[in-house]
């Protein structure tokens, strides 16, 4: 009988663990996707370092679009960082609740903690994320702006 016991309470900690497994897979998306920008805005960087124009106008051009890339680096990065240290979390949470099934304590705190805490560090990740897109796409029309002002200048 306690063996049957013992196999409902494992099934049951399995069905409980199986959300936040689905978290862990949604970050780790959103994670590829963040560092795939991260990878352009260096790239895009490179490019531009290596190309550096002669005259005054074009540098001061590149030097707006760098530090436009800096900006949207800086806000990736910590995106990075929020979105894997919620990953973290929601692992523990994981561990944690097959500890306490194991162990025999009662996790019910600790977990609700750290998977507040995880969604917390999700949110403000997604919203540094959201503000690297703004900005990316504001940056888009200054140089768009530009080409054009350079257009009627001819």
């Amino acid at each position: 009988m306690t063996e049957n016991a013992d196999m409902t309470a494992i099934a049951r900690l399995i069905q409980l663990a199986v959300a936040p497994v689905f978290l862990l897979t949604g970050i780790g998306a959103m994670l590829g996707v963040m560092t795939n920008r991260l990878t352009r805005i260096i790239d895009r960087s490179r490019s531009l370092e290596k190309h550096t124009p002669n005259d005054v106008h074009s540098k001061n051009l590149v030097d707006i679009e760098m530090n436009a890339l800096a900006h949207r680096g800086r806000f990736i990065n910590i995106s990075i960082a929020l979105c894997t240290l919620s990953a973290l979390l929601i692992a523990l949470v994981i561990a944690i609740l097959f500890l306490g099934a194991f162990v025999k304590f009662n996790a019910t705190m600790p977990v609700s903690l750290l998977f507040v805490t995880a969604m917390a560090l999700l949110i403000v990740a997604l919203l540094f994320f959201l503000r690297e897109i703004l900005l990316a796409n504001s940056s888009i029309r200054i140089g768009r702006r530009e080409e054009a002002l350079q257009e009627e200048a001819l």
